[in-house]
């Protein structure tokens, strides 16, 4: 039965054409991908859908009747729910508030958060969300926001349910928690649309796949059992070709060295190198260190015990700023939070840093010669189109992680480090960037890489390090640098 429609979604902006006649069909207790490249309409298909955009053209149906939502709120009281890949949440607010923005049960004129936390138990717990609901949301990992955000929609026991990457920022055992829900919301007829770019991920879970290419559908509510992996991929791409990582380190001598760091409840006793020439990737499951070494090598969080020495063996200064000025550039997967300034034009965005690394450079260049530079740096990562001009807010997800890229490029750092970079990227601008980190690693720069996408560990990076519970438990290389052996370490704290 067809619990939702939409068809010949048309919309433009400006100029562009973000849909040229879009189809999507929905099946009551089918769980269906929507997949897609950054750019190919995903995105503004969805905001169709939920109200948070008019079309230009065609059709809503839910069910058999013709619908269409001026407002996301017409939209959830019609049952249509979405988690969207940025959250929507408020950190200095509890969870338990978060999880009833503006449609908070009440007894009288009060609030009745007993309610409230009664309905909310179960769904927290059915996620694996062992949490106190009135800690602040500003105190959970960014993982427990991601599994807080689904459980927000979940209680409007949705007809539809839109899921934006929501495994994106989750550890395996979240994943696969998150799963088992779905399938049990497929048993009750909800209709499920799962976009992600996580394409084993659609394999293992989904019943039917719609793949979008320059505003259009190329492939309409296809079952999964008829399709491969490379069919998706070409539909995806169409004709064109993307190249694999070639991996041409010449490794030099090892210029940044973490000795004995410890960080109370986070790190015990880490200790390695990486050299110039080198991508080295970092993984292990959510809280189990691997992010914090970032943070202390970038200044963000002292170390209480041990050193880190950057380059030349200075040691590495304990502040944010000094520590750029120092050469360190820390790139974060989460762009729209911390990464960007959205109402800015790309251009800004870009000469954020060098005042700061290039010790004020930047505030003696006119506008003119820095847009100059900004449009090198964004023809250098490939950003499309390219108009420094243009408000960074507009550009599609992959374009603009590639302003992140171009920013700290523009600091001339010799430490790279990046956090989940191509978190919510296309296949096409993963690959391109993934190529950038070869070029800016062959260039004599130290690179580091922490992801929770496995097979870009395993595509990229010469060297993985796995965390466990805080430790550094397996270095691998060579034919251990594989999903399967990451993931196994990362879950046991053993390579056997």
């Amino acid at each position: 039965m067809t619990a939702f429609s939409a068809r010949g979604i048309t919309k433009t902006y400006g100029g562009v054409t973000a849909l040229a006649g879009a189809d999507l069909t929905l099946r009551a207790g089918s769980v269906h991908a929507l997949l897609g490249e950054n750019g190919a309409g995903k995105s503004t298909l969805i905001k169709v859908i939920t109200g948070a955009v008019s079309p230009d053209g065609g059709e809503l149906r839910m069910g058999e009747d013709e619908v269409s939502f001026s407002s996301t709120a017409q939209a959830a009281a019609n049952g249509v729910a979405v988690v969207s890949q940025e959250l929507n949440l408020f950190p200095d607010l509890d969870v338990l508030a978060n999880l009833y923005p503006m449609r908070e049960p009440r007894k009288g004129p009060l609030v009745d958060r007993d309610v409230m936390r009664e309905r909310a138990l179960p769904v927290l717990k059915q996620l694996g969300l062992d949490i106190d609901p009135r800690v602040k949301l500003g105190e959970l990992s960014l993982a427990q926001r991601q599994l807080v955000e689904i459980a927000k929609a979940l209680l409007v026991d949705p007809k539809v349910l839109i899921l934006d990457e929501p495994t994106s920022a989750l550890d395996s055992d979240s994943s696969e928690r998150l799963l088992g829900v779905l399938r049990v919301l497929r048993d009750r007829q909800v209709a499920v649309v799962f976009v992600s770019h996580i394409l084993e991920e659609v394999m293992s879970l989904c019943d039917e796949i719609t793949v979008l290419r320059e505003g259009r559908t190329v492939l309409d509510a296809r079952p999964r059992s008829e399709l491969d992996i490379g069919d998706i991929v070409h539909a995806m791409l169409g004709g064109r070709q993307i190249s694999a990582v070639e991996r041409t380190s010449v490794v030099g001598e090892a210029t940044l060295e973490l000795s004995g760091v410890s960080v109370p409840d986070r790190l015990v006793d880490v200790g390695f190198s990486c050299a110039a020439g080198e991508v080295v990737g970092l993984a292990g499951l959510a809280g189990s260190g691997h992010t914090t070494v970032l943070e202390v090598v970038a200044g963000v969080r002292p170390a209480g015990a041990g050193t880190v020495r950057l380059p030349g063996g200075r040691a590495a200064p304990r502040d944010f700023r000094k520590a750029i000025a120092a050469g360190v550039a820390l790139v974060s997967g989460d762009r729209r939070r911390v990464g960007l300034m959205l109402d800015k034009p790309v251009w800004e965005n870009i000469s954020q840093v060098q005042p700061v690394a290039l010790a004020g450079a930047t505030s003696r260049l006119k506008r003119g010669a820095l847009k100059e530079r900004a449009r090198e740096l964004v023809d250098r990562v490939g950003v499309h189109p390219v108009d420094v001009d243009l408000r960074a807010g507009l550009l599609s997800g992959g374009n603009q992680q590639k302003v992140v890229l171009a920013k700290w490029l523009a600091a001339e750092p010799s430490v790279l480090l990046l956090d989940d970079p191509t978190r919510g990227v296309d296949l096409g601008a993963r690959a391109e960037i993934h190529a950038l980190l070869r070029e800016v690693s062959a260039a004599g720069k130290v690179v580091v890489l922490c992801s929770t996408d496995l097979d870009e560990l395993a595509a990229v990076c010469d060297r993985v390090l796995v965390f466990h519970k805080g430790r550094l438990c397996a270095e691998l290389s060579g034919d251990d640098v594989d999903q399967h052996t990451i993931l196994k370490t990362m879950n046991t704290g053993s390579v056997e």
